[in-house]
Protein backbone atom coordinates (compact mmCIF):
# COMPACT_ATOMS: atom_id res chain seq x y z
CA UNK A 1 0.00 0.00 0.00
CA UNK A 2 1.42 3.60 -1.00
CA UNK A 3 0.80 7.05 1.01
CA UNK A 4 0.16 9.59 -1.84
CA UNK A 5 -0.47 12.98 -1.62
CA UNK A 6 -3.03 15.00 -3.86
CA UNK A 7 -2.19 17.23 -6.41
CA UNK A 8 -4.56 20.23 -7.52
CA UNK A 9 -3.09 21.65 -10.35
CA UNK A 10 -4.78 19.43 -12.86
CA UNK A 11 -8.34 20.26 -12.07
CA UNK A 12 -10.66 20.85 -14.91
CA UNK A 13 -13.21 23.77 -12.71
CA UNK A 14 -13.28 26.75 -13.40
CA UNK A 15 -15.57 27.82 -10.31
CA UNK A 16 -13.05 27.28 -7.94
CA UNK A 17 -15.75 27.54 -4.89
CA UNK A 18 -15.13 24.29 -3.69
CA UNK A 19 -11.78 23.92 -4.36
CA UNK A 20 -10.54 27.01 -2.27
CA UNK A 21 -12.10 26.17 0.71
CA UNK A 22 -11.07 22.84 0.91
CA UNK A 23 -8.94 22.10 4.63
CA UNK A 24 -5.35 23.17 4.21
CA UNK A 25 -2.84 20.16 3.40
CA UNK A 26 -1.63 19.62 6.77
CA UNK A 27 -5.61 18.81 7.66
CA UNK A 28 -5.85 15.94 5.44
CA UNK A 29 -5.91 12.63 6.37
CA UNK A 30 -2.64 10.68 5.20
CA UNK A 31 -4.35 8.51 1.96
CA UNK A 32 -2.96 5.15 0.65
CA UNK A 33 -3.57 3.51 -2.17
CA UNK A 34 -2.93 -0.13 -3.40
CA UNK A 35 -3.81 -2.25 -7.02
CA UNK A 36 -7.21 -1.73 -6.42
CA UNK A 37 -7.63 2.21 -5.85
CA UNK A 38 -4.56 3.72 -8.22
CA UNK A 39 -6.35 5.52 -10.75
CA UNK A 40 -5.43 7.45 -14.04
CA UNK A 41 -4.66 11.17 -13.58
CA UNK A 42 -7.72 11.97 -15.53
CA UNK A 43 -11.23 10.61 -15.01
CA UNK A 44 -14.60 10.85 -14.70
CA UNK A 45 -16.36 8.58 -12.73
CA UNK A 46 -20.32 8.75 -14.40
CA UNK A 47 -18.26 7.48 -17.60
CA UNK A 48 -16.48 4.42 -15.03
CA UNK A 49 -20.10 3.90 -13.83
CA UNK A 50 -22.18 3.71 -17.28
CA UNK A 51 -20.49 4.87 -20.46
CA UNK A 52 -17.67 1.99 -19.82
CA UNK A 53 -20.19 -0.69 -20.36
CA UNK A 54 -21.57 0.77 -23.38
CA UNK A 55 -18.50 1.19 -24.84
CA UNK A 56 -17.49 -2.67 -23.79
CA UNK A 57 -20.55 -4.16 -24.77
CA UNK A 58 -22.60 -4.40 -22.43
CA UNK A 59 -24.91 -1.31 -23.45
CA UNK A 60 -28.55 -3.67 -23.66
CA UNK A 61 -27.73 -4.81 -20.07
CA UNK A 62 -30.14 -3.56 -17.16
CA UNK A 63 -29.02 -0.92 -15.78
CA UNK A 64 -32.13 0.56 -13.47
CA UNK A 65 -35.39 -1.17 -12.36
CA UNK A 66 -38.65 0.60 -11.20
CA UNK A 67 -41.94 0.08 -10.63
CA UNK A 68 -44.45 2.56 -12.89
CA UNK A 69 -48.20 2.28 -13.02
CA UNK A 70 -48.47 -1.24 -11.82
CA UNK A 71 -45.80 -2.26 -14.37
CA UNK A 72 -42.42 -2.94 -14.00
CA UNK A 73 -39.94 -0.89 -15.87
CA UNK A 74 -36.60 -1.31 -16.88
CA UNK A 75 -33.72 0.81 -18.19
CA UNK A 76 -31.06 -0.43 -20.22
CA UNK A 77 -26.98 1.16 -19.64
CA UNK A 78 -27.32 2.70 -23.12
CA UNK A 79 -30.98 4.28 -22.30
CA UNK A 80 -29.05 5.57 -18.94
CA UNK A 81 -25.87 7.20 -20.78
CA UNK A 82 -28.14 8.96 -23.44
CA UNK A 83 -30.69 10.46 -20.43
CA UNK A 84 -28.21 12.25 -18.45
CA UNK A 85 -26.37 13.11 -21.33
CA UNK A 86 -28.98 14.80 -22.32
CA UNK A 87 -29.45 16.46 -19.02
CA UNK A 88 -26.15 16.96 -18.79
CA UNK A 89 -26.84 18.95 -21.85
CA UNK A 90 -29.24 21.25 -20.19
CA UNK A 91 -26.96 21.91 -17.51
CA UNK A 92 -24.29 23.26 -19.69
CA UNK A 93 -26.05 25.05 -22.15
CA UNK A 94 -29.74 25.82 -20.87
CA UNK A 95 -28.51 26.68 -17.50
CA UNK A 96 -24.85 27.90 -18.53
CA UNK A 97 -22.65 26.10 -15.17
CA UNK A 98 -19.23 25.59 -15.78
CA UNK A 99 -16.86 22.73 -14.15
CA UNK A 100 -17.08 23.42 -10.47
CA UNK A 101 -20.55 25.12 -10.01
CA UNK A 102 -22.53 23.59 -7.18
CA UNK A 103 -25.56 21.65 -8.35
CA UNK A 104 -27.94 21.10 -5.47
CA UNK A 105 -30.08 17.58 -6.18
CA UNK A 106 -33.36 16.80 -4.33
CA UNK A 107 -35.61 13.95 -4.96
CA UNK A 108 -36.35 10.36 -3.66
CA UNK A 109 -34.83 7.19 -5.19
CA UNK A 110 -36.00 7.22 -8.78
CA UNK A 111 -34.65 7.01 -12.33
CA UNK A 112 -34.41 10.82 -12.50
CA UNK A 113 -32.56 11.43 -9.32
CA UNK A 114 -30.08 8.76 -10.39
CA UNK A 115 -30.00 10.33 -13.90
CA UNK A 116 -29.38 13.99 -12.41
CA UNK A 117 -26.77 12.48 -10.30
CA UNK A 118 -24.96 10.97 -13.01
CA UNK A 119 -25.16 14.05 -15.47
CA UNK A 120 -24.02 16.39 -13.04
CA UNK A 121 -21.31 14.64 -12.61
CA UNK A 122 -20.77 14.06 -16.22
CA UNK A 123 -20.62 17.82 -16.37
CA UNK A 124 -17.81 18.61 -14.59
CA UNK A 125 -19.86 19.56 -11.82
CA UNK A 126 -20.51 19.01 -8.11
CA UNK A 127 -23.39 17.26 -6.62
CA UNK A 128 -24.89 18.17 -3.57
CA UNK A 129 -27.98 15.72 -2.95
CA UNK A 130 -30.31 16.24 -0.11
CA UNK A 131 -32.69 14.16 1.99
CA UNK A 132 -36.49 14.39 0.45
CA UNK A 133 -37.89 15.73 4.25
CA UNK A 134 -35.30 18.65 4.54
CA UNK A 135 -37.46 21.67 5.24
CA UNK A 136 -36.64 25.49 3.72
CA UNK A 137 -34.58 26.15 6.81
CA UNK A 138 -32.37 23.45 6.56
CA UNK A 139 -31.96 23.64 2.91
CA UNK A 140 -30.58 27.12 3.37
CA UNK A 141 -28.01 25.75 5.64
CA UNK A 142 -26.82 23.42 2.81
CA UNK A 143 -26.96 25.74 0.26
CA UNK A 144 -25.45 28.79 1.68
CA UNK A 145 -22.46 26.48 3.24
CA UNK A 146 -21.52 25.23 -0.51
CA UNK A 147 -22.73 28.22 -2.51
CA UNK A 148 -25.24 26.45 -4.36
CA UNK A 149 -26.44 28.30 -7.46
CA UNK A 150 -28.54 26.11 -9.32
CA UNK A 151 -31.05 23.32 -8.54
CA UNK A 152 -32.77 20.16 -9.90
CA UNK A 153 -35.21 18.66 -7.77
CA UNK A 154 -37.95 16.35 -7.87
CA UNK A 155 -41.56 18.24 -8.67
CA UNK A 156 -43.31 17.09 -5.40
CA UNK A 157 -40.76 18.45 -3.32
CA UNK A 158 -41.33 21.82 -5.14
CA UNK A 159 -42.42 24.00 -2.14
CA UNK A 160 -39.70 23.88 0.10
CA UNK A 161 -37.32 24.58 -1.92
CA UNK A 162 -39.20 27.68 -3.83
CA UNK A 163 -39.16 29.19 -0.50
CA UNK A 164 -35.09 29.31 -0.63
CA UNK A 165 -35.35 30.76 -4.19
CA UNK A 166 -38.15 33.79 -2.98
CA UNK A 167 -36.05 37.10 -2.32
CA UNK A 168 -37.11 39.43 0.26
CA UNK A 169 -38.19 35.61 1.89
CA UNK A 170 -36.91 34.15 5.69
CA UNK A 171 -35.04 31.29 3.68
CA UNK A 172 -33.62 32.99 0.31
CA UNK A 173 -30.34 31.92 -0.36
CA UNK A 174 -28.90 34.63 -2.40
CA UNK A 175 -26.28 32.08 -4.45
CA UNK A 176 -29.14 29.90 -5.91
CA UNK A 177 -30.51 31.47 -9.17
CA UNK A 178 -32.32 28.90 -10.99
CA UNK A 179 -33.94 25.78 -10.62
CA UNK A 180 -35.40 22.86 -12.72
CA UNK A 181 -37.61 20.31 -11.53
CA UNK A 182 -38.22 16.94 -12.42
CA UNK A 183 -40.82 14.20 -13.18
CA UNK A 184 -42.76 17.03 -14.21
CA UNK A 185 -43.47 18.49 -17.83
CA UNK A 186 -43.92 21.46 -19.43
CA UNK A 187 -42.20 24.91 -18.91
CA UNK A 188 -39.86 24.49 -15.55
CA UNK A 189 -39.01 21.07 -15.98
CA UNK A 190 -36.03 19.11 -16.70
CA UNK A 191 -38.04 16.99 -19.24
CA UNK A 192 -39.40 19.53 -21.52
CA UNK A 193 -35.57 21.43 -21.00
CA UNK A 194 -33.90 18.02 -22.45
CA UNK A 195 -36.80 16.97 -25.10
CA UNK A 196 -34.77 18.13 -27.96
CA UNK A 197 -31.25 17.32 -26.86
CA UNK A 198 -28.63 14.67 -28.59
CA UNK A 199 -28.22 11.40 -26.88
CA UNK A 200 -24.34 12.34 -26.94
CA UNK A 201 -22.51 14.26 -24.65
CA UNK A 202 -18.72 15.64 -24.51
CA UNK A 203 -17.80 14.79 -20.97
CA UNK A 204 -15.53 17.03 -18.84
CA UNK A 205 -11.77 15.95 -18.47
CA UNK A 206 -11.80 15.72 -14.99
CA UNK A 207 -9.33 14.85 -12.83
CA UNK A 208 -9.09 11.92 -10.75
CA UNK A 209 -8.91 14.11 -7.63
CA UNK A 210 -11.50 16.75 -9.12
CA UNK A 211 -14.71 17.35 -6.43
CA UNK A 212 -17.88 15.78 -7.80
CA UNK A 213 -19.33 15.50 -4.46
CA UNK A 214 -20.32 17.24 -1.29
CA UNK A 215 -22.33 14.88 0.94
CA UNK A 216 -23.79 16.56 4.19
CA UNK A 217 -24.05 14.22 6.81
CA UNK A 218 -27.17 13.28 7.89
CA UNK A 219 -27.62 15.29 11.10
CA UNK A 220 -27.28 12.69 14.04
CA UNK A 221 -25.47 15.42 16.00
CA UNK A 222 -28.06 18.23 14.87
CA UNK A 223 -25.34 20.54 12.90
CA UNK A 224 -24.72 18.93 9.47
CA UNK A 225 -21.24 19.44 7.32
CA UNK A 226 -20.12 19.12 4.10
CA UNK A 227 -18.17 16.28 3.49
CA UNK A 228 -15.87 16.80 0.17
CA UNK A 229 -15.45 14.13 -2.30
CA UNK A 230 -13.53 13.35 -5.45
CA UNK A 231 -14.02 11.28 -8.44
CA UNK A 232 -11.32 8.71 -7.28
CA UNK A 233 -13.47 8.76 -4.08
CA UNK A 234 -16.61 7.39 -5.97
CA UNK A 235 -14.51 4.96 -7.54
CA UNK A 236 -12.56 3.76 -4.81
CA UNK A 237 -15.51 3.03 -2.53
CA UNK A 238 -16.91 0.94 -4.97
CA UNK A 239 -13.61 -1.22 -5.44
CA UNK A 240 -13.21 -2.28 -1.94
CA UNK A 241 -16.13 -3.58 0.36
CA UNK A 242 -18.15 -4.17 -2.44
CA UNK A 243 -15.04 -6.27 -4.10
CA UNK A 244 -13.48 -7.63 -1.52
CA UNK A 245 -16.99 -8.34 1.73
CA UNK A 246 -20.00 -8.02 -1.05
CA UNK A 247 -18.69 -9.63 -3.84
CA UNK A 248 -21.43 -8.93 -6.14
CA UNK A 249 -21.41 -9.96 -10.28
CA UNK A 250 -23.53 -8.51 -12.64
CA UNK A 251 -26.82 -10.75 -12.61
CA UNK A 252 -27.18 -9.55 -9.08
CA UNK A 253 -30.08 -7.22 -8.36
CA UNK A 254 -29.69 -4.76 -5.79
CA UNK A 255 -32.46 -2.88 -3.82
CA UNK A 256 -32.64 -1.24 -0.34
CA UNK A 257 -34.16 2.14 1.74
CA UNK A 258 -31.27 4.28 1.82
CA UNK A 259 -31.36 7.44 0.04
CA UNK A 260 -29.14 8.29 -2.82
CA UNK A 261 -28.64 11.93 -1.21
CA UNK A 262 -27.09 9.46 1.64
CA UNK A 263 -23.43 8.11 0.99
CA UNK A 264 -24.69 4.55 2.16
CA UNK A 265 -27.61 5.09 -0.45
CA UNK A 266 -25.44 6.44 -3.16
CA UNK A 267 -22.90 3.37 -2.55
CA UNK A 268 -25.28 0.42 -2.19
CA UNK A 269 -28.67 1.38 -4.38
CA UNK A 270 -26.66 2.87 -6.97
CA UNK A 271 -22.66 2.87 -7.84
CA UNK A 272 -21.97 -0.39 -6.48
CA UNK A 273 -24.33 -2.14 -9.09
CA UNK A 274 -23.25 0.28 -11.70
CA UNK A 275 -19.61 -0.64 -11.47
CA UNK A 276 -19.87 -4.53 -11.99
CA UNK A 277 -22.67 -3.61 -14.80
CA UNK A 278 -25.51 -5.18 -12.15
CA UNK A 279 -28.86 -3.63 -11.74
CA UNK A 280 -31.20 -2.04 -9.20
CA UNK A 281 -34.46 -1.54 -8.61
CA UNK A 282 -35.03 2.81 -7.91
CA UNK A 283 -38.56 2.71 -5.19
CA UNK A 284 -39.57 5.26 -3.12
CA UNK A 285 -41.29 5.62 0.69
CA UNK A 286 -40.96 1.91 1.30
CA UNK A 287 -42.26 0.52 4.35
CA UNK A 288 -40.90 -2.98 5.54
CA UNK A 289 -43.81 -4.64 4.22
CA UNK A 290 -43.13 -3.04 0.74
CA UNK A 291 -39.48 -3.77 0.72
CA UNK A 292 -40.22 -7.34 1.45
CA UNK A 293 -42.71 -7.39 -1.45
CA UNK A 294 -39.85 -5.67 -3.46
CA UNK A 295 -38.13 -8.46 -3.28
CA UNK A 296 -40.58 -10.86 -4.14
CA UNK A 297 -41.37 -9.12 -6.65
CA UNK A 298 -37.69 -8.01 -8.55
CA UNK A 299 -36.06 -11.18 -7.51
CA UNK A 300 -33.49 -8.97 -6.03
CA UNK A 301 -30.47 -10.59 -4.61
CA UNK A 302 -28.86 -8.21 -2.17
CA UNK A 303 -30.58 -5.48 -0.02
CA UNK A 304 -29.02 -2.71 2.10
CA UNK A 305 -31.10 -1.58 4.68
CA UNK A 306 -30.86 0.57 8.22
CA UNK A 307 -30.91 -2.23 11.42
CA UNK A 308 -34.66 -0.95 12.37
CA UNK A 309 -36.37 -2.48 8.97
CA UNK A 310 -34.61 -5.53 9.32
CA UNK A 311 -35.97 -5.88 12.96
CA UNK A 312 -39.25 -5.18 11.41
CA UNK A 313 -38.80 -7.66 8.51
CA UNK A 314 -37.85 -10.41 10.57
CA UNK A 315 -41.13 -10.90 11.83
CA UNK A 316 -42.96 -10.31 8.15
CA UNK A 317 -40.60 -12.52 6.36
CA UNK A 318 -42.42 -15.74 6.42
CA UNK A 319 -45.15 -14.00 4.44
CA UNK A 320 -42.91 -13.54 1.41
CA UNK A 321 -40.85 -15.63 -1.37
CA UNK A 322 -37.65 -14.31 -0.57
CA UNK A 323 -35.69 -17.13 -2.13
CA UNK A 324 -34.12 -14.67 -4.93
CA UNK A 325 -32.36 -13.25 -1.45
CA UNK A 326 -28.34 -13.94 -1.07
CA UNK A 327 -27.17 -11.11 0.89
CA UNK A 328 -28.26 -8.32 3.08
CA UNK A 329 -26.31 -5.39 4.27
CA UNK A 330 -26.75 -3.42 7.60
CA UNK A 331 -24.92 0.25 7.98
CA UNK A 332 -26.07 3.26 9.54
CA UNK A 333 -25.70 2.49 13.36
CA UNK A 334 -25.37 -0.47 15.54
CA UNK A 335 -26.52 -3.55 14.59
CA UNK A 336 -28.32 -5.32 17.87
CA UNK A 337 -27.36 -8.93 17.80
CA UNK A 338 -30.99 -9.85 18.58
CA UNK A 339 -31.72 -8.26 15.27
CA UNK A 340 -29.06 -10.21 13.42
CA UNK A 341 -30.30 -13.63 14.83
CA UNK A 342 -33.91 -13.30 14.31
CA UNK A 343 -33.07 -12.15 10.56
CA UNK A 344 -30.89 -15.27 10.10
CA UNK A 345 -33.59 -17.56 11.86
CA UNK A 346 -36.27 -15.79 9.21
CA UNK A 347 -34.30 -15.95 6.06
CA UNK A 348 -30.95 -17.89 6.61
CA UNK A 349 -29.02 -15.30 5.50
CA UNK A 350 -25.92 -14.15 7.82
CA UNK A 351 -25.95 -10.05 8.08
CA UNK A 352 -23.27 -8.54 6.53
CA UNK A 353 -22.74 -5.55 9.02
CA UNK A 354 -20.74 -2.81 8.19
CA UNK A 355 -19.55 0.84 9.69
CA UNK A 356 -18.62 3.46 7.18
CA UNK A 357 -19.91 7.09 6.90
CA UNK A 358 -20.31 10.08 5.07
CA UNK A 359 -16.70 11.45 5.94
CA UNK A 360 -15.07 8.41 4.75
CA UNK A 361 -17.69 7.89 1.95
CA UNK A 362 -18.48 4.35 2.43
CA UNK A 363 -17.95 0.92 5.01
CA UNK A 364 -13.99 0.33 5.99
CA UNK A 365 -14.75 -2.73 8.57
CA UNK A 366 -17.20 -5.32 7.33
CA UNK A 367 -16.92 -9.12 7.15
CA UNK A 368 -19.49 -11.04 5.56
CA UNK A 369 -21.14 -15.13 5.21
CA UNK A 370 -18.15 -17.07 7.12
CA UNK A 371 -16.13 -14.73 8.44
CA UNK A 372 -18.33 -12.97 10.66
CA UNK A 373 -18.21 -13.43 14.28
CA UNK A 374 -20.57 -12.84 17.10
CA UNK A 375 -20.32 -9.39 18.46
CA UNK A 376 -17.63 -8.38 15.82
CA UNK A 377 -18.91 -5.66 13.44
CA UNK A 378 -15.65 -7.51 11.35
CA UNK A 379 -12.43 -7.27 9.75
CA UNK A 380 -11.10 -3.88 7.89
CA UNK A 381 -11.92 -3.69 4.67
CA UNK A 382 -8.90 -4.61 2.40
CA UNK A 383 -7.36 -0.96 1.11
CA UNK A 384 -8.14 0.30 4.45
CA UNK A 385 -5.84 -0.11 7.82
CA UNK A 386 -7.38 0.91 11.27
CA UNK A 387 -6.38 0.80 15.16
CA UNK A 388 -7.17 1.70 18.18
CA UNK A 389 -5.89 4.61 20.26
CA UNK A 390 -5.87 6.56 23.14
CA UNK A 391 -5.88 10.08 23.92
CA UNK A 392 -2.54 10.78 23.26
CA UNK A 393 -3.05 8.88 19.85
CA UNK A 394 -1.32 6.27 20.91
CA UNK A 395 -2.19 2.43 20.21
CA UNK A 396 -3.67 0.04 23.09
CA UNK A 397 -3.61 -2.93 23.48
CA UNK A 398 -5.62 -6.09 21.78
CA UNK A 399 -9.13 -6.20 23.98
CA UNK A 400 -8.66 -2.87 24.94
CA UNK A 401 -11.20 0.03 24.88
CA UNK A 402 -9.99 3.20 22.42
CA UNK A 403 -10.63 5.24 19.77
CA UNK A 404 -11.16 4.06 16.34
CA UNK A 405 -8.59 5.58 13.75
CA UNK A 406 -8.73 5.04 10.22
CA UNK A 407 -6.49 5.61 7.33
CA UNK A 408 -7.16 4.12 3.28
CA UNK A 409 -7.95 5.83 -0.22
CA UNK A 410 -11.00 7.96 1.22
CA UNK A 411 -10.93 10.26 4.11
CA UNK A 412 -12.37 13.34 5.81
CA UNK A 413 -12.08 17.06 4.10
CA UNK A 414 -15.23 19.08 5.28
CA UNK A 415 -15.83 21.89 3.61
CA UNK A 416 -15.09 25.08 5.20
CA UNK A 417 -15.48 23.94 8.81
CA UNK A 418 -13.21 23.95 11.59
CA UNK A 419 -14.35 20.50 12.93
CA UNK A 420 -11.85 19.73 10.56
CA UNK A 421 -9.14 19.41 13.55
CA UNK A 422 -11.63 17.40 15.55
CA UNK A 423 -11.66 14.77 12.76
CA UNK A 424 -8.09 14.05 11.61
CA UNK A 425 -5.42 13.88 14.18
CA UNK A 426 -1.46 12.51 12.95
CA UNK A 427 -3.02 11.71 9.45
CA UNK A 428 -5.67 9.62 10.90
CA UNK A 429 -9.45 9.75 10.32
CA UNK A 430 -11.36 9.58 13.73
CA UNK A 431 -14.74 8.73 13.00
CA UNK A 432 -16.33 9.34 16.85
CA UNK A 433 -16.55 5.87 17.36
CA UNK A 434 -15.38 3.91 20.77
CA UNK A 435 -14.11 0.36 20.09
CA UNK A 436 -11.83 -2.91 21.00
CA UNK A 437 -9.94 -5.10 18.91
CA UNK A 438 -8.72 -8.87 19.25
CA UNK A 439 -5.49 -10.40 17.95
CA UNK A 440 -7.14 -11.88 15.04
CA UNK A 441 -8.27 -8.29 13.78
CA UNK A 442 -11.83 -8.71 14.83
CA UNK A 443 -12.93 -5.03 15.54
CA UNK A 444 -16.14 -4.62 18.50
CA UNK A 445 -17.74 -1.72 18.63
CA UNK A 446 -18.52 -0.20 21.81
CA UNK A 447 -20.30 3.16 21.01
CA UNK A 448 -20.30 6.55 19.64
CA UNK A 449 -17.71 8.01 21.60
CA UNK A 450 -20.10 10.81 23.12
CA UNK A 451 -22.63 7.47 23.80
CA UNK A 452 -20.16 6.62 26.61
CA UNK A 453 -21.78 6.96 30.08
CA UNK A 454 -19.96 7.54 32.84
CA UNK A 455 -21.75 6.33 35.93
CA UNK A 456 -19.96 6.26 39.49
CA UNK A 457 -16.71 5.55 37.27
CA UNK A 458 -17.56 2.86 35.57
CA UNK A 459 -17.60 3.55 31.82
CA UNK A 460 -21.21 2.24 29.86
CA UNK A 461 -21.64 1.62 26.38
CA UNK A 462 -24.91 2.60 25.67
CA UNK A 463 -25.47 0.05 22.35
CA UNK A 464 -24.39 -2.50 24.97
CA UNK A 465 -27.35 -1.82 27.22
CA UNK A 466 -29.63 -1.09 23.95
CA UNK A 467 -28.82 -4.83 22.78
CA UNK A 468 -29.54 -6.41 26.19
CA UNK A 469 -33.23 -4.26 26.20
CA UNK A 470 -33.76 -6.06 22.25
CA UNK A 471 -33.63 -9.41 23.43
CA UNK A 472 -36.69 -8.79 25.89
CA UNK A 473 -39.61 -9.81 24.36
CA UNK A 474 -41.88 -6.80 25.04
CA UNK A 475 -39.23 -4.21 23.19
CA UNK A 476 -39.88 -3.16 20.42
CA UNK A 477 -36.84 -0.55 20.09
CA UNK A 478 -35.18 1.28 22.51
CA UNK A 479 -32.43 4.17 23.12
CA UNK A 480 -29.73 4.88 26.01
CA UNK A 481 -28.40 7.09 26.76
CA UNK A 482 -26.92 8.85 29.76
CA UNK A 483 -28.84 11.06 32.19
CA UNK A 484 -27.77 13.88 34.84
CA UNK A 485 -27.75 12.44 38.14
CA UNK A 486 -26.06 14.73 41.20
CA UNK A 487 -24.53 11.26 43.39
CA UNK A 488 -23.30 9.47 40.26
CA UNK A 489 -22.73 11.83 38.39
CA UNK A 490 -24.89 10.50 34.65
CA UNK A 491 -27.08 7.09 35.52
CA UNK A 492 -28.47 5.07 32.58
CA UNK A 493 -31.96 5.78 30.60
CA UNK A 494 -33.74 4.26 28.40
CA UNK A 495 -36.24 4.87 26.23
CA UNK A 496 -38.07 2.56 25.19
CA UNK A 497 -40.83 1.63 23.00
CA UNK A 498 -43.24 -1.53 23.93
CA UNK A 499 -44.41 -4.11 21.36
CA UNK A 500 -48.05 -3.59 21.03
CA UNK A 501 -50.31 -5.23 23.99
CA UNK A 502 -47.69 -4.90 26.79
CA UNK A 503 -48.63 -2.58 29.52
CA UNK A 504 -46.16 0.98 30.00
CA UNK A 505 -46.17 -0.01 34.15
CA UNK A 506 -43.98 -0.33 37.44
CA UNK A 507 -44.20 -4.01 36.48
CA UNK A 508 -42.98 -3.74 33.03
CA UNK A 509 -39.92 -1.58 34.30
CA UNK A 510 -38.95 -4.12 36.94
CA UNK A 511 -38.75 -6.77 34.65
CA UNK A 512 -36.50 -4.76 31.92
CA UNK A 513 -34.07 -3.08 34.70
CA UNK A 514 -34.18 -7.39 36.01
CA UNK A 515 -33.32 -9.01 32.90
CA UNK A 516 -30.53 -6.33 31.89
CA UNK A 517 -29.05 -7.12 35.33
CA UNK A 518 -28.85 -10.85 34.51
CA UNK A 519 -27.94 -10.26 30.84
CA UNK A 520 -24.89 -7.97 31.41
CA UNK A 521 -22.94 -6.42 34.23
CA UNK A 522 -25.90 -5.39 36.98
CA UNK A 523 -24.06 -1.89 37.17
CA UNK A 524 -25.05 -1.29 33.01
CA UNK A 525 -28.50 -1.73 34.40
CA UNK A 526 -30.84 1.37 33.08
CA UNK A 527 -31.84 3.27 36.38
CA UNK A 528 -34.29 5.18 34.30
CA UNK A 529 -37.00 3.88 32.01
CA UNK A 530 -39.04 6.22 30.02
CA UNK A 531 -41.81 4.68 27.82
CA UNK A 532 -42.49 6.53 24.33
CA UNK A 533 -44.56 5.87 21.66
CA UNK A 534 -41.56 6.17 19.17
CA UNK A 535 -37.87 7.25 19.19
CA UNK A 536 -36.47 10.33 16.89
CA UNK A 537 -34.64 8.93 14.11
CA UNK A 538 -33.04 10.76 10.84
CA UNK A 539 -34.20 10.02 7.90
CA UNK A 540 -31.86 7.58 7.06
CA UNK A 541 -33.06 5.45 9.84
CA UNK A 542 -30.32 6.66 12.31
CA UNK A 543 -31.40 6.88 16.00
CA UNK A 544 -30.71 10.39 17.24
CA UNK A 545 -29.18 9.80 20.59
CA UNK A 546 -28.53 14.00 20.84
CA UNK A 547 -32.10 14.70 20.93
CA UNK A 548 -32.51 12.03 23.64
CA UNK A 549 -29.97 13.41 25.41
CA UNK A 550 -31.29 16.76 25.44
CA UNK A 551 -34.48 15.19 26.63
CA UNK A 552 -32.72 13.29 29.40
CA UNK A 553 -30.76 16.91 30.50
CA UNK A 554 -33.94 18.69 30.17
CA UNK A 555 -36.73 17.09 31.91
CA UNK A 556 -36.15 13.45 31.21
CA UNK A 557 -39.02 12.59 28.72
CA UNK A 558 -40.67 14.12 26.05
CA UNK A 559 -44.48 15.44 26.52
CA UNK A 560 -46.44 12.88 26.32
CA UNK A 561 -44.24 10.22 27.85
CA UNK A 562 -45.33 7.46 30.19
CA UNK A 563 -42.67 7.43 33.14
CA UNK A 564 -43.46 4.34 36.23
Amino acid sequence: MKEAETNMASTAHLDTYALDRLPPPQQWPAFLFNADTRYPERMNCALELVERHVREGRGERVAIRYEQDGAHRTVSYAELAALSNRIAHVLTGDMKLVPGSRVLLRGPNNLMMAACWLAVVKAGLIAVPTMPLLRAKELKQVIDRAAVSAALCDERLREELEANLKPGGEHHCPSLTQALYFNSSGAGSVEAAMANKPDGFEACDTAADDICLIAFTSGTTGQPKGTVHFHRDVIAMCDLFPRHVLKPGPDDIFCGTPPLAFTFGLGGILCFPLRVGASTVLAERLTPESLLALIQSWRATIVFTAPTFYRQMAALAPGYDLSSLQKSVSAGEALPDATRQSWKAATGIEMTDGIGGTEMMHIFISSAGADVRPGAIGKVVPGYIAQIVDEQMQPVPHGTVGKLAVRGPTGCRYLDDPRQANYVKDGWNLPGDTFKADADGYYYYQARSDDMIVSAGYNIAGPEVESALMRHEAVAECGVVGMPDPERGQIVAAYVVLRPGVAASDETCAALQSYVKAEIAPYKYPRKVIFVDALPRTETGKLQRFRLRQMAEQSGAPEGARQP
